[in-house]
Parts: structure tokens; C-alpha cells; sequence
């Protein structure tokens, strides 16, 4: 079982990374939350992994610390309908201690805001991790970091671009993507990073 990963950052986006080591890349699924983190291409960067094993595939799951590692492992093995995706999405929406209070205080509306999880699956999560997550921690905060400037992003910026294809890997329509994220543009500016839309564009 592969439990961490570390080497030189070749490539990322909001939603992978690329670790390389000893000459070989290695792709790592990350949440948004990890992708804010890592250090610019060309740095060393470390990843707390789950190894998920189909038939014909091995895929790697990535985060910035064990405690997240454990929490995603946690709600897949626990949680009916929950899968790697949609676990990775829950994580790309929420910061772990938001996740953890939203569980603890039984916050099903702010669960159920995350892309792909309904009210029954929020319900689930509730029954099955409150015990094991324990008292409810910092409030649950799902707004994205705003940028100060005014105006949406001109034609052609990369990160619509990003932002769009973060979001169809997520499972929305190509369609569906571009108007979520061009309205967060909108919202928070033309400072804002590919990651504060992608989280923006979730809420």
C-alpha cells in the first residue's frame, strides 16, 4: 500500500498532480483543497495517499495531510453511495474541519450543497460518521475566497479554461461548467485564482 508519495512537482491542476520520482511521473487525484496548497512546479511536494484498486486500474488519491487522507478513506469505506469521486468532490467543496462540523452538528443542508450529494447521501454521512468524527469543530464555512476587484475574466483566460475542465471531470456538462464558472468569474473578479472559481462555481 502506497501511504505517501514525495518528489518534484512536474505538473498541476485543480484536480491532479503529477509527482515525479526517480525519472518516473506518478498522476495523483487531488481535491481543490490539496491543489491550493502545493508548492509552484518544479518544487518538492508531498502527498498522503490511498491506493484504489479496479480491475483495470490502479488509482492514486492524494492529500496534504494524513488526517485528510484518513477522513476520505473513512467516508468511502463507511459511506453507502459515497465512491472515491464523490468523496474527492465533498473534499473539493469543503475544508476538513468545515466537513467534520457540518457531520458533528448533523448540518445536512450544507452536506447536501456539495455537487452530487443529495439529501439522502448528506443524511448518510450523518448517521454513519457522526459517532466517529466526535464534537462538532469549527463552524461550517462553505464561501470561497473572494478577490477584491470588481469585473468578470476577459475571453480566453485559462482559468475559465481549467476551471471548466476541473468541473467536467466532476461530472457536470461542458455547458453547465462554463455558465457556473463564468457567473463565479463575475463574482469574485479578475483576481481570483482557478481554485477560488472551481470552489466558487460548487457553491
Amino acid at each position: 500500500m502506497i501511504t505517501s508519495i514525495q518528489g518534484l512537482l512536474a505538473a498541476a491542476t485543480p484536480l491532479h498532480a503529477t509527482i515525479e520520482i526517480n525519472g518516473l511521473g506518478y498522476e495523483v487525484n487531488i481535491p481543490v483543497t490539496t491543489a491550493e496548497r502545493l508548492p509552484a512546479a518544479g518544487g518538492t511536494a508531498k502527498l498522503h495517499t490511498v491506493v484504489i484498486y479496479r480491475e483495470d486500474s490502479q488509482t492514486l488519491y492524494g492529500f496534504a495531510t494524513a488526517e485528510e487522507r484518513d477522513f476520505f478513506r473513512l467516508m468511502i469505506d463507511h459511506v453507502s453511495g459515497v465512491g472515491p469521486k464523490v468523496a474527492l468532490t465533498i473534499m473539493s467543496k469543503l475544508s476538513l474541519p468545515s466537513l467534520r462540523a457540518a457531520i458533528s452538528s448533523g448540518d445536512i443542508a450544507t452536506l447536501a450543497k456539495c455537487p452530487g450529494i443529495g439529501k439522502k447521501t448528506a443524511e448518510r454521512l450523518v448517521v454513519e460518521l457522526r459517532a466517529k468524527v466526535g464534537p462538532a469543530g469549527a463552524p461550517a464555512d462553505t464561501a470561497a475566497p473572494s478577490a477584491d476587484a470588481p469585473g468578470g475574466a476577459p475571453a480566453g483566460d485559462t482559468r475559465i479554461h481549467d476551471a471548466v475542465l476541473a468541473l467536467t471531470a466532476l461530472g457536470y456538462k461542458t455547458a453547465q461548467a462554463d455558465e457556473a464558472v463564468r457567473r463565479a468569474a463575475l463574482t469574485l473578479g479578475p483576481k481570483a485564482t482557478t481554485e477560488q472559481l472551481i470552489k466558487k462555481a460548487l457553491g
